[in-house]
């Protein structure tokens, strides 16, 4: 099972902008070049994360984008949601007639591929921008810590020049 490019993309642009963010709008274009993502597609991104405000978006000189709520109060599930992307671990539809097989029936172990979905959202839930942009989701990954936060510093130090 697999969170899509359009879930991931998401979290990742969010979370550049609540890192990168000084309470100044951040343009696309920066995220997009920090995080090597398509302009375009950020756009579109971009579009439904302000459509169920969770950005808001500033025009002119120096505009860009800014949370609409604090990092705090922003969802990894709630990111995911907005850009139409759920995460399923079954090949069903819910509420739909179509099962996991073809005869419209359920598989051997579908309950077992719901619960994983669900437990997923209820993980995807408990986690805030805040968490991620503080390092406090990383697990056994921390040996990567440092290097990725260097990284990103070298990064904004570049756009910034």
């Amino acid at each position: 099972m697999r969170l899509s490019t359009k879930g991931r993309y998401a979290v990742m642009a969010m979370v550049d902008l609540a890192a990168s963010s000084d309470g100044q709008p951040i343009a696309l274009a920066d995220i997009a070049d920090r995080q090597e993502i398509s302009l375009s597609y950020l756009e579109q991104l971009f579009s439904k994360l302000r459509r169920n405000g969770l950005v808001k978006s500033v025009r002119g000189p120096g505009g860009g984008y800014l949370l609409s709520r604090t990092a705090a109060q922003v969802r990894i599930s709630d990111i995911i949601v907005a850009v139409d992307e759920p995460v399923r671990a079954t090949r069903c539809v819910p509420g739909s007639s179509r099962g996991c097989k073809s005869d419209l029936g359920r598989c051997l172990t579908h309950d077992l591929w719901e619960e994983l979905g669900h437990q997923i959202h209820l993980y995807l839930s408990s986690v805030t921008l805040e968490d991620v942009c503080c390092r406090r989701v990383l697990g056994t990954s921390r040996m990567f810590q440092a290097e990725d936060i260097e990284r990103h510093r070298e990064k904004l130090a570049l756009s910034a020049e």
